[in-house]
């Protein structure tokens, strides 16, 4: 169930991401330092959803890393340690149940072609993970974005912290996190900003609102 070709997806992140990659891994370090590490405990096994270039699953510190991607090209950017699962990723993941500590995804389901996709995969994620593991989710917010989220080609599926939250609820999860905004929208076609820029914005959640577009959802199995 996908929307796109992987040869596609190959060419539109291509077009979409070569020039930054240098810039988002930088990003990246900031993010998973500053916060996404505190998820992740040193021995975790740890799937990145829709990994793309591989900018989270490459940094974090973890025991065991699994990256799925439908797009080629990925594997090329993954560090030897990470195990790229290349697949529709609402179609069955070739991991045992409960055996994942954390899913980890960022920009990610606003790809995927219909609710009905991303229910398979929540609940495929809700299989794998172990119980008291957690589905990490940011994207998106559309209620914040009005028409700027349909200026992405492969954007298909809208959301807002809510129903995000309400999906992975009926799917089984408990939300222990929920922030509606938190990052700005996109590193796409904007100016680069220094990482200590951003690492003060992350000890800074006073302004989260007046910047975020992003929600960022914690759910637990």
């Amino acid at each position: 169930m996908t929307a796109n070709e992987p040869s596609e997806l190959q060419r539109i992140y291509g077009l979409r991401f070569d020039q930054k990659r240098a810039y988002r891994t930088r990003v990246w370090q900031v993010l998973v330092e500053e916060k996404f590490q505190s998820y992740v405990r040193p021995g975790a096994t740890v799937l990145d959803l829709g990994c793309g270039y591989g900018e989270f699953i490459n940094q974090i510190r973890c025991g065991k890393k699994y990256a799925m991607d439908l797009n080629p090209g990925a594997r090329q950017h993954l560090a030897p340690e990470v195990e790229l699962l290349e697949q529709d990723c609402s179609t069955h993941w070739p991991l045992a149940e409960g055996s994942l500590d954390v899913v980890f995804t960022s920009n990610f389901f606003e790809h995927l072609p219909s609710k009905a996709a991303l229910k398979a995969t929540l609940e495929e994620a809700h299989r794998c993970l172990k119980p008291g593991g957690a589905l990490i989710a940011m994207g998106p917010n559309v209620r914040y974005l009005a028409g700027s989220y349909w200026d992405f080609w492969d954007h298909h599926l809208a959301l807002t912290d809510l129903s995000m939250a309400e999906g992975l609820e009926n799917c089984g999860f408990r939300v222990a996190e929920k922030v509606a905004r938190f990052l700005p929208y996109t590193m796409v076609k904007q100016r680069e900003v220094p990482p200590a820029f951003i690492s003060a914005y992350l000890r800074l959640p006073l302004v989260w609102p007046v910047f975020g577009r992003q929600f960022l959802i914690v759910a637990e199995k």
